[in-house]
């Protein structure tokens, strides 16, 4: 077995999920919580100083989930689902690592029939509330995507393993995969680039890549 594991927001979507909460509140929201999440991509404070923080501001709802939900779909990266069905052919397992919420990247990945989710919990009450989200999951705090790696790594034993994402989040797992490919088609960020293996700017470009591990 391979890993190919994939960030999902302004990778394999172009937006980010939590902005689009936001945006979903009204711009005042919207502009808080946004300068949140850049200050947390671009490494200069961390990440789970923000977390409940945006989440805080929000209160996201059940219809607004939903909503979002839907917007995954709508802007999902153009290549992305060739790209997935190509990388499966060849003998490539497809997981999603993601710092946003799995109730709303679900029918996502049901979209791009990817089978394995790691994501944060977003806890609503029976009225679609929001309640409250998982704080202990490692995608809520800095260092949590490279324990999540090695916990697929002690679960799969997989010949190799690639992590494709934007954020610096994602590029803290450089140390524990075989290679970091940097994705760059919607928020190209410097230390991304300068950090990555490889970058990239179309998920399909993966797959000439790949040729040569």
């Amino acid at each position: 077995m391979k890993l190919a594991v994939f960030d999902c927001d302004s990778t394999l979507s172009s937006i980010e999920g939590i902005d689009e909460l936001a945006r979903a509140k009204g711009p005042k929201t919207f502009s808080e919580v946004e300068a949140l999440t850049n200050a947390a991509m671009n490494g200069e404070i961390p990440l789970d100083e923000v977390f409940a923080r945006r989440l805080e501001i929000i209160q996201p709802d059940l219809a607004t989930c939903e909503k979002v939900a839907r917007l995954y779909i709508e802007t999902v990266e153009p290549t992305a689902k060739e790209t997935l069905d190509q990388l499966k052919a060849e003998g490539w397992t497809p997981i999603i690592l993601s710092g946003g919420f799995k109730r709303l990247i679900e029918p996502l990945a049901a979209h791009l029939e990817v089978d394995r989710i790691e994501a944060v919990p977003l806890n609503l009450d029976d009225e679609g509330n929001y309640i409250s989200f998982d704080a202990t999951y490692p995608t809520t705090y800095n260092g949590g995507k490279p324990e999540i790696i090695r916990q697929l790594k002690a679960e799969f034993s997989p010949k190799k393993v690639i992590m494709i994402g934007d954020g610096v989040s994602d590029l803290e797992t450089k140390s524990e995969v075989d290679s970091f490919i940097g994705f760059g088609r919607y928020t190209p960020r410097p230390k991304v680039q300068e950090g990555a293996d490889h970058f990239i700017i179309s998920l399909e470009q993966l797959i000439a890549l790949l040729k040569s591990f």
